[in-house]
């Protein structure tokens, strides 16, 4: 027995139509102006009826909560406004009157995928279109874009493109004229009143609508400018008010919500009222009396409602009593009866709301264009905000955390930073925090100017906050920290030794950051440990991953607390690195400006920024990061270039100081070192820089001329020295100097001091008359005597010391200047390294015995002390890990170059010593020559005229890498096709893969080629013809007398075999030794040509070899030999 069974398959219902009802009236109750009609507005035909409901008497009153029944909400989606270039699009929902706020607000952030407002604008005026004087319409329109896009508001309105809405929506074209982000406007309207809203029927639809309404049509159109839509339902058509309920309770509920973790205080809600009606009134009198209370601000010369506000508020004092308006009762019932056209009983009662809206005056602020001073304009914008303060009674550190938040510094600069404003202990700081992390420029500078201290604002673990923060700009700083920090789990707190590795990464060769040094290390742990405590409590900050700190805890025990250990002694410069870092590129500039070493810090920000670029590159990250990090590093490149040439241009002296002096918080470099390292060519090409490099290359010499001659003539004749010119002692002192020159320098000085003392005292033998000054009570000036002796330890301070100055170098002073000067040192190291090379190449050419001789010996120990000499590098540079200082040590290209060939060297000389091996080890000698050789291009370089040669020909050689490679594709796809069509029985050995390249390379019909070929084939035991002798005659011909014999000599039709006899360089003919006839010509071989066969690498002493040649490869050899001679 078999059952068919149907299935159906429902498709789960969204979140939306589970949480949203609409409402449909379901008892006809007749209305009493017209029997036909529901009091629904439905026609009784068109209204629905249902079985057990019977219809109502005209007398019955209708409510939507007793007569409509919530059904799922059947229509939501995206509407899409035509008319423009672009549809706009808006989302829209129609939901129940009773609808739960927490609801609405979950739709905004959950669905819609909006943000929570720092600030509520509802609109609130005329239904019925009307129009604005043209400047109060402009200000309007510009005050509340302003204030929607500053502070991230969002704007409530009637939704409809009618009467105030419309001015709305003319406000939010002009928004989208800017091309900027769209500004939030939500439209509550009833759905009743929407104009063919059967249209929007259906779930999660894109509907296409214009927004143009019918002449005739009681109903309304959607505005176009908004982008989300409300439609509130409770059962009537064509009827305003079903809106009102639900929109009163969402702002309500907003403004409960909390603006954490911006402020702890609540979504402010402020109420705009341009134009408007009888409804307009009694809705600000709500505003007004809630809790709690709501601001208001009227827009005076807008119509209706709110210039009556305006009138009223102008007059209300700030009593109870109102003794001015009760003067002018009559007048104002009868303004309110011909402004709305009412009757007296509802015009009185309008009255009475308007006098207890005035009982909360300073609830309500009123924007008058009229009254603004010239120069001193307030804006719309800066009315609502202002309004905001004087309603909410909030503290200082309140409204400066409110200002914060919409980004307002002119508002904070105005209403609370004002004078007399006492701020308790910490609020500014905190005020700074959110600044620094949200990335407020401009709250940082208005901070500043107001008296935060950065120096005692800046703590370690704020500063690791920052670096952990969420907000602010996208940046590259986790991308490179996975680069030191391979495996970091999900939620990992950045600490600042992570930070310091980043920094080392980034800054290259030994440029060490102070996180990373050791006696930062108790000092992060010991601070760290005591935060932690005190915070133990709090949950906004995670310690949990610095249990590793009681690694540390013997130092640490052993290291006293203080509040000043948790400071830096250079603020700006942390938070410069950090702005850097976190690609904050405006604040990195506002840290630059303040503090100090201006120069270093724009010097070490171009250098990150080119090394986060290079880093974006490698990590194949977005094209425009790369090139938004290489702007930010010309900005800093220019700023440090300008800073450079205005500090010249007051003092050169001083600005090259500033160049060479040694920066202990930038790990003891100095601008002109960071300057190299950030390849920074415009400052190290400024005449600054170049004085200074001269100045150090000349070292303690003083030569115009012949400088280069001078030096040599200096190093061949030592007491030429004595004739150099060297600078002054005073000279020297002022040159850039490390720490053991300056203390030799300063001994040297003691000594001399101390041997010159004698004539010190002789020059101060003399009697001087001094004489003081003196002032009578007349005022007369004198000249009295006085002691001499009272002067003369000014004169011995003074005096001597501007003798001193111009004293010559003794003999030895000259001669240690001499030999450490820069330049005699380049040509005392060329001059051997030349020496060395002749030697070495000597070696080489000669022939080599099994004892060495003494050129032999001179380049073996020239090269094993270089090789000590570049393990000396490597042990004394500044990096502390081994691995570190061998990469600081192979940044220079010609380091490792250099070891390779010590190494290669070396092991050429073990095998030199072995006998059965001293080829071996010649050869390896051979090798290593061809790099000592190139090696004199490093010195080269020096040259102002073969320098850039040099660094040219370098720069091409790399570039040619890219086109060999792309030559080498085409050749060895010839090479592989050509060996195997060639020859297809080859067998499998490594000789294969010289074959392929070879005969890749060298063209067919070429006669080494031919030679090649028929090697290879008679190596394999071939046939295809004949053999030839390797390396080609080619090789083996000379211009001069030769002839050619031949023992042998049998000629057939098709082959030609020749005997060939080695010759010597002495002779330049040959005879055949069996017959000692004359020698005849060869068959084929020109005249005048030798054949040497003592040059062919495969023929060896003085054996005979023979060379079978085909006739047409004869031919071929024949032709190419006499277009060559």
């Amino acid at each position: 027995m078999f059952f068919q069974t149907n299935w159906v398959f429902h498709q789960p219902r969204s979140w939306i139509e589970t949480n949203f009802q609409k409402r449909e009236c379901i008892k006809f109750i007749p209305c009493p102006k017209d029997n036909t009609r529901c009091c629904c507005g439905q026609a009784q035909i068109t209204h629905q009826t249902i079985q057990g409901i019977e219809s109502g008497s005209p007398g019955d009153l209708w409510l939507p909560t007793k007569h409509t029944r919530p059904q799922p909400t059947d229509a939501y989606g995206t509407i899409e406004f035509q008319g423009g270039a672009h549809p706009t699009k808006a989302q829209y929902v129609r939901l129940s009157f009773d609808t739960r706020p927490e609801l609405l607000v979950q739709l905004f952030t959950k669905e819609w995928n909006l943000e929570l407002p720092k600030l509520l604008i509802t609109v609130q005026g005329g239904k019925a279109n009307f129009d604005l004087q043209a400047k109060l319409k402009k200000e309007i329109r510009k005050g509340l874009l302003k204030a929607a896009k500053t502070t991230g508001a969002w704007i409530f309105t009637g939704g409809t493109n009618t009467g105030v809405t419309k001015q709305v929506g003319d406000a939010l074209l002009l928004e989208g004229q800017q091309r900027t982000g769209r500004v939030v406007s939500i439209g509550i309207a009833p759905w009743g009143i929407v104009e063919r809203n059967h249209e929007l029927l259906g779930h999660n639809r894109e509907v296409p609508c214009h927004s143009i309404s019918s002449p005739r049509s009681k109903l309304a159109v959607l505005n176009n400018r908004h982008a989300y839509f409300l439609l509130v339902d409770n059962g009537t058509q064509a009827k305003y008010g079903a809106e009102l309920i639900l929109r009163r309770k969402l702002e309500k509920f907003i403004s409960n919500l909390k603006l954490h973790p911006f402020t702890h205080s609540s979504t402010p809600v402020v109420c705009l009222v341009i134009e408007g009606g009888t409804n307009t009134i009694r809705a600000v009198l709500e505003y007004v009396t809630d809790s709690p209370p709501v601001p208001v601000v009227v827009c005076d010369g807008s119509g209706r409602a709110a210039d009556l506000l305006a009138f009223v508020h102008k007059y209300a004092s700030d009593g109870e009593e109102q003794p001015v308006l009760e003067s002018m009762r009559d007048y104002l019932i009868g303004t309110i009866q011909k402004t709305f056209e009412v009757g007296l009983d509802q015009a009185e009662k309008l009255y009475q709301e308007l006098l207890q809206c005035t009982r909360n005056k300073n609830l309500i602020t009123v924007f008058r264009i009229q009254e603004k001073p010239e120069g001193e304009a307030q804006e719309l914008d800066q009315t609502i905000l202002t309004a905001l303060f004087k309603s909410q009674h909030l503290s200082p550190p309140e409204q400066l955390s409110l200002a914060l938040t919409w980004n307002r510094v002119d508002i904070a600069r105005s209403e609370i930073f004002v004078y007399g404003q006492e701020w308790p202990h910490g609020a500014l700081d905190e005020a700074m925090m959110q600044a620094l992390e949200h990335d407020r420029i401009d709250f940082v500078k208005l901070l500043l100017e107001n008296g935060v201290s950065m120096k005692k604002f800046l703590t370690i673990p704020r500063l690791e906050e920052l670096y952990n923060t969420k907000h602010g700009p996208a940046n590259t700083l986790g991308y490179i920290l996975r680069d030191v920090r391979p495996h970091i789990p999900k939620g990992y707190i950045y600490t600042l030794h992570d930070i310091g590795l980043v920094i080392n990464k980034l800054m290259g060769g030994a440029y060490r950051s102070y996180y990373t040094r050791r006696k930062f290390r108790p000092i992060y742990a010991k601070v760290m440990n005591s935060y932690a405590n005190a915070c133990r409590k709090s949950s906004t900050y995670q310690y949990q991953r610095y249990a590793g700190a009681n690694s540390l805890s013997l130092v640490t025990g052993l290291l006293p607390f203080t509040s000043e250990m948790a400071l830096f002694e250079f603020p700006f410069n942390e938070l410069l690195i950090w702005a850097v870092l976190t690609k904050r590129q405006q604040m990195a500039l506002l840290m630059w400006t303040h503090g100090e070493e201006a120069l270093a810090k724009s010097l070490v920000s171009c250098k990150l920024y080119k090394a986060m670029a290079h880093e974006a590159a490698e990590d194949d990250l977005d094209t425009e990061i790369y090139e938004e990090l290489r702007s930010y590093a010309k900005e800093f490149e220019s700023k440090g270039n300008k800073l450079l040439d205005f500090s010249y241009r007051q003092d050169a002296e001083k600005a090259q100081r500033l160049l060479t002096c040694e920066l202990h918080s930038w790990s003891n470099q100095s601008c002109l070192s960071l300057a190299v390292a950030a390849n920074h060519r415009a400052l190290l090409a400024h005449p600054c820089s170049q004085v200074i490099l001269a100045d150090l290359w000349m070292g303690g010499l003083r030569t115009r001329k012949n400088t280069n001659f001078k030096v040599i003539l200096g190093l061949v004749m030592p007491l030429y020295i004595r004739q150099l010119d060297f600078k002054s002692k005073e000279e020297l002192q002022q040159m850039p100097q490390t720490e053991e020159e300056h203390l030799e320098n300063q001994n040297l000085d003691n000594d001399d001091s101390d041997r010159s003392q004698p004539d010190a005292e002789a020059l101060l033998a003399d009697t001087y008359s001094v004489r003081d000054t003196k002032v009578h009570e007349n005022g007369k000036v004198s000249l009295t005597d006085s002691d001499p002796a009272q002067f003369r330890e000014f004169f011995n301070l003074s005096e001597y010391n501007e003798i001193k100055q111009h004293q010559p170098l003794r003999l030895k002073k000259k001669f240690h200047e001499f030999y450490t000067a820069p330049i005699t040192k380049f040509w005392a190291d060329s001059i051997a390294y030349m020496f060395f090379l002749i030697m070495f190449s000597f070696t080489v050419l000669v022939k080599m015995g099994p004892v060495p001789r003494w050129q032999e010996w001179y380049s073996i120990a020239y090269i094993t002390t270089l090789g000590f000499e570049k393990v000396r590098e490597i042990i004394s540079s500044e990096p502390v890990a081994i691995t570190h200082k061998f990469s600081v040590w192979a940044w220079n290209m010609w380091n490792p170059c250099d070891g390779a060939a010590i190494i290669l060297f070396l092991i050429g000389l073990a095998f030199r010593f072995r006998p059965n091996t001293m080829d071996i080890g010649r050869v390896i000698y051979c090798v290593d020559s061809i790099y000592w050789y190139l090696r004199i291009l490093n010195i080269l370089g020096v040259n102002k005229y073969l320098g850039p040669l040099v660094t040219m020909m370098g720069k091409m050689v790399k570039n040619m890498i890219y086109f060999v490679v792309l030559l080498a594709v085409v050749l060895m796809s010839f090479g592989v096709s050509r060996q195997a069509i060639l020859y297809p029985n080859s067998e499998p050995t490594w000789r294969l893969i010289r074959e392929v390249i070879a005969g890749s390379i060298v063209a067919p019909g070429f006669p080494g080629a031919l030679g090649h070929s028929s090697r290879s084939h008679n190596a394999r035991g071939g046939g295809y013809g004949s053999t030839f002798s390797p390396g080609s005659f080619a090789a083996g011909y000379h211009r001069g007398h030769a002839t050619a014999s031949s023992p042998t000599a049998t000629a057939t039709t098709t082959t030609t075999t020749s005997t060939v006899r080695p010759l010597s360089s002495a002779t330049a003919t040959a005879t055949a030794p069996e017959t000692g006839s004359a020698a005849t010509p060869a068959p084929h071989a020109p005249t005048g040509t030798t054949f040497n066969s003592a040059e062919h690498g495969h023929l060896s002493g003085g054996n005979l070899t023979n060379v079978q040649i085909n006739k047409d490869e004869n031919n071929k050899l024949v032709c190419y030999l006499e277009s060559r001679l």
